[in-house]
């Protein structure tokens, strides 16, 4: 719209002012109006710029390109901040192992994987284990014997120091034998008590993937895993598990979590 040609009455309640006595533009953050006194959602300064929704809404700010493609969105309702479609503050964290320690894995059981390149001594998974339920347990005991103490959790747990929300899980594995097994994984969330020897418990499974029928060592598989609960409270510990229905090879394994502070 132009003015040319239109009366003030006609055209004031379309103007925008800040109410400063006439004095324009200061050091305090006001309130863009417009002519009829609506405060819109910009507050300016000779400093700053500040961008308040009279509201919570999913399109607090956004930035787009000529084409209104989305390129950045500030989101109040879920207090989310986006740039090219993703949170700006995703992350990635890896639990993997490799066939050459792996060698000790038992069938049908929910064996841990190291964290972010700690790792064990193959031997050690012989007996370390969640059990050959379902799921892994959602609780683990340490006690001052070979498959219970306290440094074998240690190397398998994700501390989690902040709110955190699991956006996506992926894994690629490789047998080391001609001949394969069926395989499965899980990630659990867990409360960890430090200084006690109920040190997991509480296990909440966050994401597994479909079983995959690994045909043996001439291929690799990527599996895409399925998020059942994504929130993870700060202080909680995250592990990765492996099992296999039987142990014609050995496997190397990587997992990816991408996530995002919440």
């Amino acid at each position: 719209m132009s003015l040319t040609g239109k009366t003030p009455a006609s055209t004031y309640k379309d103007l925008l002012y800040v109410d400063n006595s006439n004095t324009g533009v200061d050091s305090t953050s006001r309130s863009v109006k417009s002519g009829n006194g609506t405060e819109s959602s910009l507050l300016v300064s000779d400093r700053s710029l500040k961008v308040k929704s009279n509201t919570n809404n999913t399109t607090a700010l956004e930035v787009v390109n000529a084409s209104d493609a989305e390129k950045f969105k500030v989101d109040t309702t879920n207090n989310q901040v986006k740039a090219l479609g993703y949170h700006v503050n995703t992350m990635y964290a890896y639990f993997n192992v490799s066939c050459s320690i792996s060698n000790e894995l038992d069938a049908n059981t929910h064996h841990p994987l190291p964290f972010a390149g700690n790792h064990h001594k193959g031997t050690i998974y012989d007996d370390f284990n969640f059990g050959t339920g379902t799921e892994p347990a959602t609780s683990f005991t340490t006690a001052a014997a070979s498959d219970t103490h306290s440094g074998l959790i240690v190397p398998v747990m994700w501390f989690i120091p902040d709110n955190i929300s699991i956006d996506a899980v992926y894994s690629i594995e490789g047998a080391d034998a001609a001949t394969g097994d069926t395989t499965r994984m899980h990630l659990l969330s867990y409360d960890f008590t430090s200084g006690s020897t109920s040190a997991l418990t509480n296990g909440t499974l966050l994401a597994h993937n479909n079983d995959v029928t690994n045909a043996g060592s001439e291929q690799a598989y990527l599996s895409t895993w399925t998020i059942d609960s994504a929130s993870v409270a700060a202080n909680k510990v995250v592990l990765a598990f492996f099992r296999s229905d039987s142990i014609n090879s050995d496997y190397s394994i990587n997992i990816t979590v991408k996530y995002h502070l919440t």
